[in-house]
């Protein structure tokens, strides 16, 4: 009994290793029939045996959907245009499963493990994959994979409102503020929240209708419309953030593929304390 245990925990250890390896898609055409991931029957189970917590599990089903696949692989003529530059996403395993008796595997492609993809290609946020082992690749590059997280929660935060939208960092570099992400910290925010911030507080990052000075000031003034949530404040600054749920009636080209951040000038929001 002491040595069947012993091998269990080996193989599980090793289960463990193996769901975190960096890979490549060798077979571009493998994402033609690429399911969404919760359409897979073992996907779920596979999460569950990898130790994946109960709300990451929900945010890898959501976003395993091709609603979320970048515009330049979401449909055939996309894909089949893209296919030579589809071999150099940065992909991890999330876990890997049983499906008609073959290894399959979920994946997670990071938007910022993949801001070296062409323009269309590139992630605006994280998204999943359910692909078969065959069409993988190892990597073999040593890279973690990255904690699952879609940002910080916005719920329980003071809601706040933009009066003045000029007042906007629109490239402003988070990751070079000290002070800032130690903030970030201080408000609870994990490593994978924290990257998401950094990721989505720049102009690259947002709506098509906003993601530059000469499409965005157009339309600064319509900035007082987005229901916004205070995320942190220090110095001068505060960081809002643009939740997708409450911004859903926004414009087309204004309105959140996922949830945003935005760096304010402190006395351009109004911060509505909560009772």
């Amino acid at each position: 009994m002491r040595t069947l245990l012993l091998s269990l925990c080996l193989v599980t250890a090793t289960v463990g290793a193996f769901a975190q390896q960096h890979v490549k898609i060798d077979d571009p055409k493998a994402l033609d029939a690429a399911p969404d991931v919760h359409k897979v029957k073992g996907a779920v189970a596979g999460l569950q045996a990898a130790g994946i917590t109960g709300e990451q599990q929900d945010l890898v089903l959501k976003y395993g959907d091709r609603t979320y696949w970048p515009e330049g692989i979401r449909n055939d003529s996309a894909r089949a245009a893209n296919a030579p530059y589809i071999r150099n996403y940065a992909c991890f395993r999330v876990c890997t499963f049983l499906q008609d008796s073959l290894p399959w595997a979920v994946l997670m492609v990071p938007a910022r493990e993949n801001i070296h993809m062409p323009e269309g290609m590139r992630p605006v946020a994280d998204f999943y994959l359910a692909l078969p082992e065959s069409k993988l690749t190892a990597a073999n590059t040593g890279k973690a994979r990255p904690e699952i997280s879609r940002g910080p929660r916005w719920k329980d935060r003071p809601t706040a409102r933009i009066i003045k939208p000029d007042d906007l960092y629109a490239t402003y570099d988070l990751a070079r503020d000290s002070t800032g992400l130690a903030t970030l910290r201080q408000r609870g925010m994990s490593p994978a929240e924290v990257d998401a911030v950094i990721f989505r507080s720049h102009e690259r990052n947002w709506p098509e209708g906003i993601d530059g000075f000469d499409k965005r000031y157009p339309r600064i003034q319509q900035f007082k419309k987005y229901k916004a949530y205070l995320g942190a404040r220090w110095d001068d600054k505060v960081l809002l953030i643009v939740p997708v749920e409450k911004n859903k009636k926004m414009p087309a080209a204004m309105r959140p593929f996922v949830d945003l951040y935005f760096v304010y000038a402190a006395p351009a929001v109004e911060v509505k304390q909560k009772k």
